[in-house]
C-alpha cells in the first residue's frame, strides 16, 4: 500500500514538474510585451536607428517620407493623437531625422526594408501594422511584399507607390504656383527629372513649397516650426536617385498583398497626385478621401483619427 502511495505521489510530482516546464517553455515562446521608451535598435549591418515607442494598443510602426524627413513631425502633429488607440513606433530611417548616416552609404530599398525587419525582430514583435506617409509608401509596400506574414495591416497616408507619377504631378501643378511673370517655360518634352528638379528648386527658392503641400499657410507655418525644433539628418534625401528600384511602379504588386489596407488620400494632394490612389489594387483596401493636400494627419486631424480608429477597430483581435 505504501509503495503504491509513494509511486502515485512521485508520478504526480513528475507530471506537475512536466506541466510547469511546458508552461514555462510556452511562455518563453510568446512575444514579450512591447514597453514604451526609446529602445536601442542596431541594424544587421551596424547602423544604430532612433526608435521611440509610445502609446497603447496594437503596435504600429510609422514609415516616414521625405525622403529623409524623420518621424518627429508626424509624432508631434498626428501620431500622439492616436496613441490611445495604437502603440506607435516612431522610427527614423538611416540617414534621416535623428538616426545617423550609414558610413557605407547603403541606402538601397532592400536595405531600408531590412532595417524595418531588423527593428521588428529586435522589438520582439510577431506582427505589426505599418503606417506610411508619402515616400514611405514605397518602403512600406515593398516591406509588405517581402514579409507579408509579418504585416497585420497597412495604413497608407498620402502615400506614393509610383514615384515618377507623383513627380509628374508635382512638376505640373507646382509650375502653376510659380508667378507667371518670372517662371521660365516648362518644356513638356524635357526629361521628367529635369522638369521636376527645376520646378521644385524654384518652389523652394521662392518659399512656395508650403502651398504645394498644405491647404493653408498656417498649417505650412506650423509644420515648418515643428520640423525646425529638432536637428534633422537629411542624407537619405540625396541618395535615393542612385537606386533605380525607388522609381519602379509598385501598384501592380499591390494586387498580390492580401492584408487589410486603409488608403487615406487628399482631395487636392498634388504632391502624391489626387488620382494616384486610384491605381492601387490591394484586394482588401478601404479608401478614404479627405479634404486638404499632402498631410491629412495635420490638415484634417479629426477626420484622420476617425478613419484610422474605425479601420483598426475592425481588424481581427490579436492572438494572446
Amino acid at each position: 500500500m505504501r509503495t503504491t502511495v509513494s509511486f502515485t505521489r512521485r508520478l504526480g510530482a513528475l507530471l506537475l514538474l512536466a506541466s510547469l516546464s511546458f508552461t514555462a517553455a510556452t511562455a518563453q515562446q510568446k512575444p514579450a510585451k512591447l514597453t514604451n521608451g526609446t529602445p536601442t535598435v542596431t541594424t544587421s549591418d551596424g547602423v544604430k536607428l532612433f526608435v521611440k515607442v509610445s502609446g497603447q494598443g496594437r503596435p504600429c510602426v510609422f514609415v516616414h517620407g521625405g525622403p529623409g524627413a524623420g518621424s518627429y513631425s508626424y509624432e508631434a502633429l498626428g501620431g500622439r493623437a492616436l496613441e490611445d488607440q495604437l502603440q506607435m513606433i516612431y522610427l527614423d530611417q538611416r540617414g534621416s531625422g535623428r538616426s545617423p548616416s550609414d558610413p557605407q552609404k547603403n541606402y538601397a530599398l532592400t536595405r531600408l526594408v531590412q532595417d524595418l525587419e531588423d527593428t521588428r525582430q529586435q522589438l520582439g514583435l510577431e506582427k505589426w501594422t505599418l503606417m506610411a506617409h508619402s515616400f514611405g509608401g514605397i518602403i512600406a509596400t515593398e516591406y509588405a511584399r517581402q514579409h507579408p506574414t509579418r504585416v497585420e495591416a497597412l495604413i497608407l497616408v498620402n502615400s506614393i507607390l509610383n514615384l515618377p507619377a507623383s513627380m509628374e504631378s508635382m512638376a505640373s501643378y507646382g509650375y502653376t504656383l510659380l508667378p507667371a511673370e518670372g517662371r521660365p517655360p516648362l518644356d513638356p518634352a524635357a526629361p521628367l527629372p529635369q522638369r521636376w528638379g527645376m520646378v521644385v528648386g524654384m518652389l523652394n527658392q521662392q518659399k512656395l513649397m508650403g502651398k504645394l503641400q498644405y491647404s493653408t499657410d498656417s498649417a505650412a507655418a506650423r509644420a515648418n516650426q515643428v520640423a525646425r525644433s529638432v536637428e534633422t539628418n537629411r542624407e537619405l534625401s540625396g541618395q535615393v536617385f542612385r537606386y533605380p528600384e525607388f522609381v519602379q511602379d509598385l501598384t501592380p504588386a499591390s494586387a498580390q498583398l492580401t492584408m487589410p489596407v486603409l488608403v487615406i488620400a487628399g482631395r487636392e494632394d498634388h504632391t502624391t497626385g489626387p488620382e494616384h490612389h486610384k491605381a492601387f489594387k490591394f484586394p482588401k483596401q478601404q479608401v478614404v478621401v479627405l479634404p486638404g493636400r499632402h498631410n491629412a494627419f495635420q490638415e484634417t486631424p479629426a477626420e484622420f483619427k476617425q478613419a484610422v480608429t474605425a479601420f483598426v477597430g475592425k481588424l481581427p483581435k490579436a492572438k494572446k
